[in-house]
């Protein structure tokens, strides 16, 4: 099965089915390994992940980073933890933001993917794309909601997040308990996944 991995994540990153609506072009941007121990599902790449192809190289990344407890090396290193975003590709913009994920990568390539990280401890939940999929009828109507019921989810070893972006400064200051309540339990969580 670990065989199987890097062939896939081969055919992942040369994928092109979404080529003529894309307005960069495809280029499918993602870490995993069988090793991976923390799942980190986010949305989709920006603009400027795009242009580096490296997974969270962003504002939105260093945010991450600060929140996980994670030096920029752990956090890049795919035994340890794998980036999975709902689309692999920068999507373009939509209205004051980047547009939702494409639906394609998700339906063609997570069930293909994700069952191949066997060694997943914790899932994070980046985003409200990530938490419909995933939590489904298990999660709240809204983002601020499934965040709030966060310690419901940890039993089954998810965490659902709110995005770090720049953009989401006042969703970050209407919400206080985020930082004081869910950001140690978090790092707590992610140090233990990752056995530090």
């Amino acid at each position: 099965m670990a065989d199987a991995l890097p062939a896939l994540l081969c055919e992942i990153r040369a994928c092109t089915q979404c080529a003529a609506v894309l307005p960069l072009g495809p280029r499918p941007v993602l870490q995993a390994s069988s090793c991976s121990r923390v799942l980190v599902i986010g949305q989709a790449p920006g603009a400027r992940v795009h242009a580096s192809g490296v997974p969270w190289d962003d504002a939105s990344g260093r945010r991450l980073r600060e929140w996980l407890g994670l030096d920029t090396p752990t956090f890049y290193d795919a035994d340890r933890v794998a980036l999975v975003p709902m689309g692999f590709c920068y999507p373009g913009k939509r209205g004051g933001g980047d547009a939702p994920p494409r639906p394609e990568c998700r339906a063609t390539w997570h069930p293909r993917l994700l069952p191949l990280l066997t060694n997943v401890r914790l899932s994070l939940l980046v985003g409200r794309h990530a938490q419909a999929h995933v939590l489904g009828t298990r999660g709240a109507a809204t983002l601020t909601g499934a965040v709030r019921d966060w310690r419901r989810h940890l039993d089954a070893g998810r965490l659902p997040l709110p995005h770090p972006s720049p953009r989401n400064v006042g969703w970050f200051k209407a919400n206080p308990w985020f930082a004081r309540d869910v950001l140690p339990e978090l790092r707590l969580r992610v140090r233990e996944a990752l056995g530090d």
